[in-house]
């Protein structure tokens, strides 16, 4: 071949490769341009919000203060009963009864022996009283003089011993009916009709007032943080009720470094002494930069949200998260104030996965899913 016949030859092999190029870019181009956005989604900017700070604790619901009732006398058949657990009681009102038949013919017996004593000191009394005019006519000595004087003051000593000894008895037999020292509910029975009490036993627990309060496990450092008057939710079933803190204890578990704040519970509601429940107390507002909780997708125990970029593609980025607030959450890193964020639908995503944004969002999940490309 000759050299001008070769040089031709390499320019038309130029030119071949040079339409083959061009129609594969332009193939390329037209496979790209058919490439679909996985998912229709609306999208979300964080938003800076004033939240209230908090600090969540456990610990038992306890009585605020518990009163026991026992018999203040022995011997005695219990003969009625009137209140059982759970009963709402007055101050003052009856809950049961002891035989008094045995003290009362005990205050009878002392009843008569104070008469006799009071008999004594009248007689005692009278004969001082007259030797006390005729001291000074000389019919009676000194001495008989002081004999009279102080069998008056013995009649009066024995009359009062006498006086006490019937008030005891008296008592007693006031004793026989076991009364509710304060208003309240009560929490414990340990009477039983018929048996014979025992002074001291106890016979009924009473919560005073009805009223309950929270004793809150804090750490030290959660300890600082806390002051006498501030509001707590303590939560009550799927509810919350409010309390108010009325003591700090001034000193730490030397073992788990642990202190016990007690709440006064302002609504005893779905509340039972003895129960274990948790409680957020309330330390003031910070500002806070929120998303919508949909918006966080969680996969493998890490939280993820889904940022759109320029080119209509999702970036999967980790955050951290804290507070939440209604359907609300706290981003405490991980994202800035200015991301647009997949608000509808990130749960469908991957990384990397080209998405169409459009201001209404989708009516339902069903109808999203239905807009998913094939990943073949």
């Amino acid at each position: 071949m000759s050299k001008k016949g070769y040089v031709l030859l390499v320019v038309i092999l130029m030119v071949v490769f040079a339409v083959v190029v061009l129609r594969g870019g332009k193939k390329s181009q037209a496979v790209a341009d058919e490439v679909k956005p996985a998912l229709t989604v609306t999208t979300v900017a964080p938003g800076t919000e004033q939240w209230p700070q908090q600090v969540k604790a456990g610990g038992s619901v306890l009585a605020w203060q518990e009163a026991i009732i026992g018999a203040e006398v022995g011997g005695a058949r219990l003969v009625e009963m009137h209140a059982n657990v759970g009963d709402r009681v007055k101050k003052g009102e009856e809950l049961a009864r002891l035989s008094d038949e045995t003290l009362a013919a005990e205050m009878q017996q002392q009843q008569a022996s104070y008469d006799e004593a009071s008999a004594r000191y009248n007689e005692a009394e009278a004969n001082a009283q007259r030797a006390m005019k005729i001291k000074d006519s000389g019919v009676m000595s000194a001495q008989e003089l002081q004999q009279f004087v102080n069998g008056s003051a013995i009649a009066k000593a024995q009359m009062n011993a006498a006086k006490a000894r019937l008030e005891s008895a008296r008592l007693k037999v006031r004793y026989t009916h076991i009364v509710a020292p304060d208003d309240g509910l009560i929490s414990a029975r340990n009477a039983t009709l018929g048996s014979v009490s025992q002074q001291g036993a106890e016979m009924f627990r009473l919560i005073r007032q009805g009223k309950l309060e929270w004793r809150a496990e804090l750490t030290e450092k959660q300890m600082l943080q806390v002051r006498i008057g501030q509001k707590v939710a303590v939560r009550a079933d799927k509810d919350s009720v409010q309390g108010v803190v009325t003591r700090i204890a001034p000193a730490l578990d030397s073992n788990t470094r642990n202190g016990y704040v007690y709440i006064a519970i302002l609504d005893n509601k779905n509340l039972r002494a003895g129960m274990y429940t948790e409680g957020e107390f309330e330390l003031g507002k910070s500002d806070a930069l929120t998303i919508p909780q949909k918006a966080v997708v969680m996969r493998d125990g890490y939280a993820y949200v889904y940022k759109v970029g320029k080119d209509s593609r999702v970036s999967q980025i980790k955050v951290v998260t804290g507070r939440r607030q209604g359907e609300r959450i706290e981003v405490t890193g991980g994202i800035t104030a200015d991301a647009q964020l997949v608000d509808s639908g990130a749960g469908f995503l991957n990384d990397g996965d080209m998405v169409r944004i459009v201001t209404e969002k989708p009516k339902a999940a069903s109808s999203m899913s239905l807009e998913l490309k094939s990943r073949s």
